[in-house]
Formats: structure tokens, C-alpha cells, sequence
């Protein structure tokens, strides 16, 4: 299963959801993690949370994950949660070694 990820090192989930810039992408598959792409995005946070382009950045960051089951960030916010449950990506909230951290959600997905 693709689970997407913010981090700053990629080593560690360790990115705000809207300050990310890029998701790496892991296959979790038989208790194994490995990097598969990387999607590069606008950051959710750019703009003003009255402006409605933000809608339009969200829709373009749940495109660029496209596959993917769920996505996993050290922070996020309630807006983009509900939004990112919409649009049929499961948004988690946690930090830790990516790896690890992602082969055990992968066992309650």
C-alpha cells in the first residue's frame, strides 16, 4: 500500500502537513517500507486561510497523492483532515523514524 509522508530529512516524520513542499512516497508491503516516488506540491500554509485558492491547493496536493491510502505528518489541522477524508486519502498525525512508524500503520489500515 503507498502511504505518503511529510518529513524535512526523510528520515523522520517531522513536517507540519502545510508547511510541506514535497510527500515522500512509501510501499509498505509485508512489513517493509521502501521510497518510491516523491511528489513536489505548493504548500497548503501559503495563503491567507480566507483565501478560496487554498481549496484549489489542497485539491492539487490530494491529486499529487493520488493512490495513496493515507498520508502521515507530524501536524495537521482539522480543515485539511476533513478535507483529505473526502477525498478518500486518511489523514495521520504522528512523528518517529518514517520506516518503523509506517509498518506499524500499515497493520491497522
Amino acid at each position: 500500500m503507498l502511504i505518503a509522508v511529510a518529513s524535512k530529512d526523510g528520515r523522520e516524520i517531522n513536517q507540519h502537513f502545510g508547511h510541506a513542499e514535497r510527500f515522500l512516497i512509501y510501499d509498505v508491503v509485508d512489513g517493509d517500507a521502501k521510497l518510491v516516488d516523491e511528489k513536489k506540491v505548493e504548500r497548503y500554509c501559503s495563503f491567507d486561510p480566507e483565501n478560496p485558492l487554498r481549496g484549489n491547493l489542497l485539491q492539487g496536493i490530494a491529486e499529487a497523492l493520488d493512490g495513496c491510502r493515507a498520508v502521515v505528518t507530524a501536524q495537521m489541522g482539522e480543515h485539511p483532515k476533513s478535507e483529505l477524508e473526502k477525498l478518500g486519502v486518511e489523514p495521520f498525525v504522528t512523528n518517529g523514524p518514517i520506516k518503523s512508524t509506517l509498518v506499524e500503520l500499515a497493520k491497522i489500515l
